[in-house]
């Protein structure tokens, strides 16, 4: 092996090193974000790195096919097959597993239309935590591909799933290390060789004391590092004493006091650029990742740009939210054209100058008139329209009534749904409050908060919300939850908290659009609109304020309950009418502890999709759950 003690040969090594890094770095900036991609996680989050391999399809006809995977807020996908019922793909991708993280993957197969959106033909789901026990030559599997819209099955997938536990992701990362400075391929380090990779990482306290981390690492004796030798080094240091401060690749910096963390980002940078055949990034949905080239075109320099949630909105047809229950980024999908007219009302001047000379009286007379038509006999044959544009996200099997029991389409709007479909979270603890509604959810400790991330209206405060009629100083510092209801959603809304309904205080007003485009707009929709303030007084949160706000095309406000009930949480509590609408709910200063994951997600500006149901907070007043 030689210590090749001269400068030529030195700096030829040199040369060969930074050759292989660079051909890493070329391959990893081919994926946008990449240091966005790999954070750092916890030893304690870390659950293991999973490789999945798309082999193949059997399909049903012939096409030009694309596969893609998501998993929580990543999507990645294959290149495009040649004409083929029989796609063969044999790409690969590591991906990060958190112990409570998302491990269902999302697999979809697309047929390709370059120039438009690629359709979606079949789905799979497959849980990545249950191949932690499998062996690393595990056989192909092959799962069902089910219809989008239908149960039926349209396909065959195959794959192949391997979970590295931590201590072979520890070797596997050593190893790839010790690639880069192993000039004569012998799978050992020279002293020589040795040191060019101590100072490949940058570190000027590391590489001063190059001899002595050497017979550190050396620990049988024979002269050289091995890989295990390596790994046992790096993951010793990393901890006490850390010898790498930045990532070789993407350059980030690594947080020192997080070994686990630091070796899982760099070891998925590595694979990122050093493997053939890796599924393509810089997708944040599956169907962001089934846009043909033309439409990626078009909308691509907002999603760069502009982050996730609501600032997507503001600049595309799309919003992206966080579907609580998959733990995976969705899209709400906006017909073009109210899109261009939402914008065109609420986010510039002029219109808003209109809505305010007799806009909104334009827009009541409207909804009216909607709401008369949705009312008719002959609006049952929206049913159907509705069903096909909400498809993929409509469950009819949770209705209560089949659809021959409803009479117009508002009946079908504010369908309920059968026992048991909501299950309530800690449904014996009224110290443990629950979502109240089928929803977009924002949640913020304070209403400063809520007005720096997402309100943005000029005069919205607690007291323009609850009226002249409520006092609004029990309220005054305490949080605040927002309750988006789309139109696809289950429109009938249920009680967060326990407790005593006092009263009902109906306030006139306008029917702005609760979309985010209006609600991160000049407008004041929520302390305009035509909303129902209903006051509950309980044991484990004070007095709660249930606000209840009508939208455009949502005239009609119901609730279900009167003044004085003692109601549970969980139970219904009303229902809004066509349309999308919002809740939102205000508590007491210093009650409520809000769930961390929902809090996390609206300091991104990201709403939570959410169910009724599910949890919300707890009481500060006791020891928690």
């Amino acid at each position: 092996m030689g210590h090749g003690s001269s400068k030529d040969s030195s700096s030829s090594r040199r040369g060969k090193m930074r050759q292989k890094l660079r051909r890493i770095v070329r391959r990893e900036s081919r994926s946008k974000h990449s240091a966005d991609r790999f954070k750092l996680v916890s030893a304690d989050d870390f659950a293991g790195i999973a490789l999945l391999t798309l082999i193949s399809a059997k399909m049903t006809f012939k096409d030009k096919w694309l596969a893609s995977v998501t998993l929580g807020e990543q999507t990645f996908c294959t290149n495009i097959t040649e004409n083929t019922e029989e796609p063969v793909w044999n790409s690969e991708k590591k991906l990060l597993l958190e112990s409570n993280g998302s491990h269902t993957a999302r697999v979809s197969v697309y047929e390709t239309n370059l120039l438009k959106k690629n359709n979606l033909i079949g789905y799979c789901e497959i849980d990545l935590l249950l191949f932690l026990t499998q062996d690393s030559d595990s056989d192909i599997v092959e799962v069902d591909l089910l219809d989008p819209s239908a149960t039926d099955i349209v396909g065959k997938l195959s794959f192949s799933c391997f979970v590295e536990d931590p201590e072979e992701t520890e070797k596997d990362f050593a190893r790839r290390i010790l690639s880069i400075v192993d000039y004569n391929e012998d799978g050992l380090l020279s002293f020589s060789e040795f040191s060019d990779l101590i100072n490949a990482f940058g570190n000027q306290v590391a590489a001063d004391k190059k001899e002595e981390l050497f017979k550190y690492a050396d620990i049988n004796g024979d002269g050289a590092v091995s890989i295990e030798e390596l790994a046992a080094l790096l993951a010793r240091h990393q901890e006490k004493e850390p010898l790498i401060n930045t990532c070789p690749v993407c350059g980030e910096s690594l947080d020192a006091s997080n070994r686990v963390g630091s070796m899982v980002h760099m070891t998925l940078c590595f694979n990122e650029g050093a493997r053939n055949n890796v599924m393509s990034g810089s997708f944040l949905t599956d169907k962001q990742a089934s846009y043909g080239w033309l439409l990626k075109l078009s909308e691509w320099a907002h999603y760069s740009s502009e982050g996730t949630g609501s600032q997507l909105a503001t600049k595309t047809r799309h919003i992206l939210v966080f579907d609580r229950m998959t733990k995976r980024l969705v899209e709400e999908i906006i017909d073009g054209k109210i899109v261009l007219a939402m914008r065109a009302l609420y986010q510039n001047k002029p219109g808003v100058y209109f809505l305010e000379k007799g806009g909104k009286e334009i827009m009541q007379k409207l909804s009216e008139k909607q709401g008369d038509k949705m009312n008719s006999v002959d609006s049952i044959k929206e049913i159907p329209k509705f069903i096909d544009l909400f498809k993929d996200q409509l469950n009819l099997s949770e209705t209560k009534y089949p659809l021959d029991h409803f009479k117009t389409f508002n009946e079908f709007f504010i369908r309920e749904l059968k026992p048991g479909a909501r299950p309530i979270a800690f449904i014996d603890r009224d110290d443990n409050a629950v979502c109240g509604a089928d929803s977009r959810l924002m949640a913020f400790k304070n209403v400063e908060e809520s007005t720096r991330i997402w309100i943005k209206g000029r005069r919205f405060s607690i007291k323009g919300l609850l009226g002249n009629d409520v006092s609004a100083t029990p309220f005054i510092g305490g949080a605040l939850v927002i309750f988006r209801l789309a139109p696809q959603d289950y429109h009938r809304f249920h009680l967060p908290v326990s407790g005593t309904v006092e009263r009902f205080v109906p306030i006139p007003g306008s029917l702005y659009t609760v979309n985010p485009i209006a609600v991160n707009s000049l407008c004041d929709v929520f302390t305009e609109n035509k909303r129902v303030v209903s006051i509950i007084s309980t044991a484990a949160f004070g007095k709660v304020a249930f606000v209840a706000i009508g939208a455009t095309m949502v005239g009609s406000i119901t609730f279900t309950r009167e003044e004085g009930d003692y109601v549970q949480k969980g139970e219904e509590f009303g229902y809004f009418s066509f349309g999308g609408s919002t809740v939102i709910c205000v508590f007491e200063k210093d009650v409520i502890k809000l769930d961390d994951d929902l809090l996390d997600n609206s300091m991104r500006s990201l709403e939570t999709l959410v169910r009724v149901g599910m949890t919300l907070g707890v009481s500060t007043k006791t020891d928690g759950r």
